[in-house]
C-alpha cells in the first residue's frame, strides 16, 4: 500500500521581502518531506521564528526595516561572531574575504598572542582583525582537529536503559553501581567493548516526574537518583546505624515489588528514599581528601553548577516551573536570586554535592569499564533538548528561543508532525558567544564518557521550530552553523579521547551523513531499516552497509527483536488503539517484512535451530541470526539490545502513547515477562549462547 502523502499546512504565498529576510536569518520558507515533494512554510511559521530570533516581521513595514538593517549589518561586518578553522585545512572563508592588508591577532586559549592564524593549537581563541581603513572586528576562533580518529578494530557491546536493569543491590531501579558491575562483567566475561545507556541527565523534580530520560531539566549535570547510596563513602559513617538499616529495608521492598510482584519501576518512590539517605549524609563531615576533591569540582564547574544547584534549591520552595516563581527569581542574575541563593546556601550546597557524587560514580564506572578491557567503555546519550520548565532553560534562558519548541514536520509516517516540547537554542546567540553553552555541555559529559551518542544528530544542522500554541504543521526549519557545531563537537571529543555516534535515523537532509562521516562522527544503522531504498527496496546485503556506524537490531523506541520476529509488536499496538490501518493489513505487512529478512538470513547460512514440531526457526534462533548478520557487515561497532539477549517482548518506549503504556518504567524481562536481574543475566544460558554467536562471527 503506498504511503499516504502528509497533510499540508494551510499556506499562503510568502512576500518576497519576507522570504529574503528569512533566508538572511537561516529560517526556511519551505521543506521537502521527499525528493519530489516540496511544502511551503506558512507566514505564521516564518514570522514567529523570526520573532524568536529578535526580528520583527509582523508588518510589511517592519519586514522592510529589518531587511535593510540586516543587509547593513552584514555589509559593515568584517568578521562573523565565530570563525572555524580545521587543523591542516585551508584558511577559513571568512578570513579569505577580508580586505587585503588586514592584520590578524590571535589571543590563544593557552594564554599567548600570535600574529596570523597559521599553525594554531586546537582550542577556542580570540581573533582580532584590523582592516587598512581602521575598522576592527573581534571574533571567536574555533580551531579543531580535521576529524576524530577511526575506532581501533571492531567491537561489540550492550545497549540498555539503566533504570531497567536491577540487581539484588538496587533500590528499586538500576543505578550507577549496577552500571559499573555490568561494565566490569561484560568487559571481562563477554569481551564487550562498550555499554551504551540512556541519558542520565537531571530530571525535573516533582510527582509524578516525567519518566522520559529525553526531557531532562538539565543536560549539564547527572541525576542523583542514579546513585548507589552504599558506595558513597560517607554512608558508612551515618550516625545511628538503625536509620541506615531502615532505609535499606524500604529499598528492599521497592526492589522486591518490581522483581517479584509485578510492580512498575517507580522513579518517584526511589528518589524519595534516596533523598532521605542523602540528607543523612549531610550530617557526616567530608574527610580532608574528599573535601579537597569536592572543592576542586566546585571550582571546575563554576557558575554552571551554582546555577543548577540554585534552581534545585528554589524549586524546593517555589515548585519546579520557574515561569511561576516570583518575578524577581525568574532571572538567574537578579538581586532577588542572589539574596535567595544566600538564604538557601545549605540547600545549594546539598544539590552541588549531589552532582559531585553522581559525577564521581560515573567516572568510576568508566574507569572500571576500561580496566575490564573495554576499548570504548561507557557510551552516554545526549538528549536533543531540555524541559522548558527546567534548570537549563532558567539558567541559560538568553540562549533559548522563547515561544518555540523542537519537533518534526509531517511525513509519510506521521501526517500531523511532532512537537517534542523542548525549547531550541538560538543559533545567533550561540555564535555570538563562541558556542560556550554547547562547549560546556560537551565538556561535562566527556568527563566520564568513552563515547557520546548524539540523539537526533541532524539537529546540529537544522531543527524544526514549532510556535507555541500552534500544531507541528505550522512549524519551519531553522538552520544552525553546522560547521561550528561540528567543530566544537570534534574539539571536545578529541580532548577527551572519546568517540561520537550520531543518531541519524529517519529523514536526513542530503549531505548531512557525508559531513558527519568526514569529521569522524559515526552513524547509526538499524537492521530493519537497512534496505536498498534507491533500488529494489530489498534488504541491503551486509557488504553494502556503511562501516562508520553503530549497527543494531533495534533501539529503545522500537519493538524488541523477539516481538518483531513473532509479530507481537503489531498485536500490542492494536490493543492500544494505535493502528491507522486494519489489523490484517498491519499483520500482513509486518509478516512480509520479517519473512523477507528471515529468507536473507537463511540464504546466508546464518539461521540455525528450529522451533519444535513445526521445523520453523525458533525466535531465539532468529535473534542469533540477526546478530550474526550484523557481524557480517563492516560496521565498526555492533550493539546488542540487552533485553534481546533474554527474549524480552516489550518495548521500553512506545511512541505515541502516554498513560496507555508504561513507557520508561519496565524492568528487563524474559520471554514470559519475568523480570531478569543483573545476577540472572550473568548466569543466563540464552545470553551466553547469543554472545557465543557474536564471537563466532568476529565480534570479539
Amino acid at each position: 500500500m503506498p504511503a499516504a502523502r502528509p497533510a499540508e499546512p494551510r499556506t499562503e504565498d510568502l512576500p518576497e521581502d519576507l522570504t529574503r529576510l528569512a533566508a538572511l536569518h537561516g529560517v526556511a520558507t519551505s521543506y521537502s518531506p521527499s525528493p519530489d515533494h516540496t511544502v511551503a512554510a506558512s507566514v505564521t511559521a516564518v514570522t514567529r521564528a523570526l520573532a524568536a530570533l529578535g526580528v520583527d516581521a509582523g508588518t510589511p513595514e517592519a519586514v522592510r526595516a529589518a531587511l535593510a538593517a540586516r543587509k547593513a549589518e552584514l555589509d559593515a561586518r568584517l568578521l562573523p561572531p565565530t570563525v572555524v578553522a580545521w587543523s591542516g585545512g585551508p584558511a577559513p572563508a571568512a578570513l579569505a574575504a577580508l580586505p587585503e592588508g588586514t592584520r590578524l591577532r590571535v589571543d590563544t586559549e593557552q594564554g599567548d598572542t600570535r600574529d596570523g592564524v597559521r599553525e594554531l593549537p586546537p582550542g577556542v581563541h580570540r581573533l582580532t582583525a584590523t582592516a587598512p581603513d581602521g575598522r576592527t572586528a573581534r571574533a571567536h576562533l574555533i580551531v579543531a582537529p580535521a576529524r576524530l580518529p577511526v575506532p581501533e578494530g571492531r567491537s561489540h557491546g550492550l545497549l540498555v536503559q539503566l533504570y531497567s536493569l536491577l540487581s539484588h543491590r538496587s533500590w528499586g531501579m538500576g543505578d550507577l553501581g549496577d552500571l559499573r558491575e555490568l561494565a566490569d562483567w561484560a568487559g571481562r566475561a563477554l569481551g564487550a567493548g562498550f555499554v551504551q545507556v540512556n541519558p542520565l541527565h537531571a530530571a525535573v523534580p516533582g510527582a509524578p516526574t516525567d519518566p522520559s530520560p529525553y526531557r531532562p531539566s538539565s543536560r549539564r549535570f547527572p541525576d542523583a537518583v542514579h546513585l548507589r547510596i552504599e558506595e558513597v563513602p560517607e554512608f558508612a559513617y551515618v550516625t545511628g546505624p538503625e536509620r541506615a538499616q531502615a532505609l535499606r529495608e524500604r529499598a528492599g521492598r521497592l526492589r522486591e515489588a518490581v522483581l517479584h510482584q509485578g510492580a512498575l519501576i517507580d522513579r518517584d518512590a526511589v528518589w524519595e528514599l534516596k533523598r532521605e539517605a542523602l540528607e543523612l549524609l549531610l550530617e557526616v563531615p567530608l574527610g580532608p581528601g574528599r573535601r579537597a576533591a569536592y572543592c576542586d569540582y566546585l571550582a571546575e564547574q563554576g557558575t554552571a553548577l551554582e546555577d543548577h544547584a540554585t534552581w534545585c534549591a528554589l524549586a524546593e520552595v517555589h515548585g519546579p516551573d520557574w515561569h511561576r516563581w516570583p518575578e524577581g527569581l525568574r532571572d538567574p542574575r537578579s538581586a532577588d536570586t542572589d539574596r535567595a541563593r544566600t538564604e538557601l546556601m545549605d540547600r545549594v550546597d546539598f544539590h552541588s554535592r549531589l552532582a559531585w557524587l553522581a559525577d564521581t560514580q560515573l567516572t568510576a564506572a568508566q574507569h572500571t569499564a576500561r580496566e575490564a578491557g573495554m576499548q570504548v567503555g561507557v557510551v552516554h546519550d545526549l538528549a536533543v533538548g531540555v524541559h522548558p520548565r527546567g534548570a537549563d532553560s532558567w539558567a541559560q534562558q538568553e540562549y533559548f528561543a522563547a515561544g518555540m519548541s523542537v519537533g518534526a514536520p509531517p511525513d509519510a509516517f506521521n501526517a500531523r508532525g511532532q512537537d517534542w516540547g523542548l525549547p531550541p537554542w538560538r543559533p545567533d546567540r550561540l555564535a555570538d558567544c563562541g558556542y560556550a553553552p554547547f562547549r560546556g555541555l560537551l565538556r561535562g559529559l566527556f568527563r566520564y564518557a568513552g563515547a557520546l551518542r548524539i540523539d537526533h544528530v541532524m539537529g546540529l544542522f537544522r531543527l524544526w521550530w514549532v510556535p507555541e500554541g500552534h500544531p507541528p504543521t505550522e512549524g519551519t526549519y531553522v538552520r544552525y552553523d553546522a560547521e561550528a557545531m561540528l567543530a566544537v563537537l570534534v574539539l571536545e571529543a578529541s580532548r577527551a579521547g572519546a568517540l561520537v555516534i550520531g543518531e541519524d535515523l529517519g529523514t536526513v537532509e542530503p549531505g548531512v551523513r557525508e559531513a558527519l562521516r568526514a569529521r569522524g562522527v559515526l552513524g547509526t544503522s538499524v537492521l530493519w531499516f537497512e534496505r536498498d531504498w534507491e533500488g529494489d527496496g530489498r534488504p541491503l546485503p551486509p557488504e553494502r552497509w556503511r562501516a562508520d556506524c553503530l549497527a543494531t537490531a533495534t533501539t529503545h523506541d522500537l519493538p524488541s527483536t523477539a516481538a518483531r520476529l513473532t509479530g507481537e509488536h503489531v498485536e500490542l499496538r492494536e490493543r492500544l488503539g494505535l493502528l491507522t490501518r486494519p489489523l490484517e493489513e498491519e499483520r500482513a505487512e509486518a509478516s512480509a517484512d520479517t519473512a523477507e529478512w528471515l529468507d536473507v538470513l537463511a540464504r546466508l547460512g546464518l539461521l540455525r535451530g528450529t522451533g519444535g514440531d513445526t521445523g520453523a526457526p525458533s525466535e531465539e534462533a532468529g535473534i542469533q541470526a540477526v546478530h550474526r548478520f550484523l557481524l557480517r557487515t563492516p560496521a565498526r561497532m555492533t550493539g546488542i539490545w540487552l533485553p534481546d539477549a533474554v527474549g524480552d517482548r516489550r518495548p521500553q518506549n512506545l511512541p505515541g502513547t502516554w498513560d496507555q503504556y508504561p513507557n520508561w518504567r519496565l524492568p528487563v524481562a524474559d520471554a514470559e515477562g519475568r523480570p531478569v536481574t543483573l545476577e540472572d543475566l550473568a548466569a543466563s544460558p540464552r545470553l551466553h549462547a547469543l554472545i557465543d554467536a557474536v564471537r563466532e562471527h568476529g565480534g570479539g
